[in-house]
């Protein structure tokens, strides 16, 4: 399965889309998911907490991962930052994405101030963003958790396409994990 990690507005929804076609696989984004499972994300924060979301984002995407063998998944901006205390399976779930040869971090730009800029236009324009100040504030520290992770970073201020061509290459042609998991999503889909 490959991983797509980021900040907001990074990317990965687009991205993850495109890859999984291009590859013949299946896509999840978590955010969608979970957004499908409980509703809004912004209002279930607000109600519930931070921490609360966190836990129940890591149960997801576990619960997920069971159901269903993505071929891309698109994890949510902050999911690589929780505390590592937020949910019993977290440390091993976050070492099992980092360790993964197939996660990829994607940032607008490997420059903090542009992809700090980027990162906050982009995200500002969703109707559920936090105020530029806060999203700058966020931003800036999750740069250095993403640029920090022991994985291929992959900048995004260019086409869709470019992007996915070099995240295809990275992934080899004929990459035998990937090329197992189309296989095998293809015998499911025959049952």
């Amino acid at each position: 399965m490959v991983r797509l990690v980021g900040p907001g507005g990074s990317g990965k929804t687009t991205t993850g889309g495109l890859l999984a076609a291009r590859l013949g696989v299946s896509f999840l984004d978590l955010d969608r998911c979970f957004s499908e499972r409980v509703g809004d994300i912004s209002e279930f924060i607000k109600e519930h907490g931070y921490d609360k979301y966190a836990r129940e984002n890591i149960e997801n995407y576990c619960w997920l991962l069971l159901q269903e063998n993505p071929g891309v998944m698109a994890l949510s901006s902050g999911f690589m930052t929780y505390e590592p205390n937020v949910h019993p399976q977290y440390s091993r779930v976050r070492s099992e994405v980092e360790l993964c040869p197939h996660t990829f971090a994607l940032l607008p730009s490997f420059d903090r101030e542009v992809c700090v800029f980027e990162t906050v236009r982009r995200q500002v324009a969703r109707p559920f963003s936090r105020s530029r100040s806060k999203e700058e504030v966020v931003i800036r520290a999750r740069f250095e958790v993403y640029m920090a992770m022991p994985v291929k970073k992959v900048e995004t201020m260019r086409s869709a396409r470019a992007v996915v061509d070099e995240l295809v290459a990275a992934l080899g042609a004929e990459d035998h994990e990937i090329h197992e998991e189309r296989m095998d999503a293809r015998k499911r889909s025959m049952v």
